[in-house]
């Protein structure tokens, strides 16, 4: 009886001992294939790059993550339609995202003296967080952005992370993630926005909404605030830096949304990037383990590849 066990053991074996050895051939042929895409960021090449990552993309055996995620905004937007474990907190969660984007646009209306008091009356008491709290913080965030833009299928092309040491010779040092596309924000720079209320006027709405497909401006929306929702998720407050949310308002404007129409999209993408971000925790952890060490950009894939 033992014996014909063993017998019919021994291709289940060998079945599981050549999973694992195509798994590690996969592994390395990626890592491999990362660094070839490394190599071309480092000289500047980044048409080069970012098409070695769409052939990686759509070859089965490549990558799992790098657009994996395909953005739809519904009619109606509700945290309980992404089947969250616990829809209540998380949709407490959203708002108070949203307030807080509203705060930080509201303080980026006012002259610079009431701005200044604003900041020091709201956040006296996180002004005396230490210098690894403020790195850790930064680490979750640029993280945050790096993450949701690999998922949505925009590619990271180079990062910044102040260190401890940074950030005690300079309390404002603050750290960026860089990505290959949304080429339109130049445009965005370019033009003058004259007015500090959202334009309504429906010619120029047309026109200038032409310029940007949906599809980039969704995916601009959940990068934008990648960063914001994972200091949610992971410290439950963000220390409310502006310049995304001045980015956000700014687009906004430029694309002449109203309030409405901007209140709806921008809780859209608020919602669909915490559930992302939730849901690939892991992938985040290991992502922001290897920003740390300030590894590179396709180091950092592979971090994110290897917990999918």
């Amino acid at each position: 009886m033992n014996l014909a066990v063993r017998e019919l053991s021994v291709p289940v074996v060998r079945a599981f001992a050549w999973t694992a050895r195509e798994k590690e051939s996969e592994v390395i042929r990626r890592r491999r294939a990362l660094r070839r895409f490394d190599n071309e960021l480092e000289k500047g090449n980044y048409k080069a790059a970012h098409s070695h990552m769409k052939q990686l993309q759509h070859d089965p055996r490549g990558l799992l993550g790098f657009g994996s995620v395909k953005l739809v905004v519904p009619k109606r937007i509700a945290a309980q339609e992404l089947q969250m474990d616990n829809s209540a907190s998380f949709e407490s969660l959203a708002d108070s995202i949203l307030r807080s984007i509203k705060h930080s646009i509201e303080f980026a209306l006012l002259d610079e003296e009431v701005l200044l008091t604003g900041i020091e009356d709201d956040m006296g008491s996180e002004s005396y967080d230490s210098p690894y709290e403020d790195h850790q913080m930064c680490l979750q965030h640029e993280a945050g952005h790096f993450l949701v833009g690999y998922f949505v299928g925009v590619l990271p092309r180079s990062y910044q992370v102040p260190s401890v040491e940074d950030i005690i010779q300079d309390k404002f040092a603050q750290g960026n993630v860089q990505f290959l596309g949304f080429e339109f924000l130049k445009q965005v720079d370019i033009d003058t926005i004259s007015s500090n209320k959202f334009t309504q006027g429906k010619l120029k709405s047309k026109e200038i909404r032409a310029k940007i497909s949906s599809r980039t401006l969704n995916k601009f929306l959940c990068v934008i605030l990648g960063g914001l929702a994972a200091e949610y998720l992971v410290f439950g407050y963000s220390e409310l830096l502006h310049s995304d949310v001045q980015q956000l308002d700014r687009v906004l404007r430029w694309l002449c949304f109203n309030e409405n129409e901007a209140d709806s999209v921008v809780r859209w993408a608020v919602i669909t990037t915490l559930s992302l971000l939730s849901h690939h925790h892991e992938a985040r952890s290991r992502l922001a383990e290897a920003m740390n060490s300030r590894r590179s950009i396709g180091y950092c894939i592979d971090a994110i590849e290897s917990a999918l």
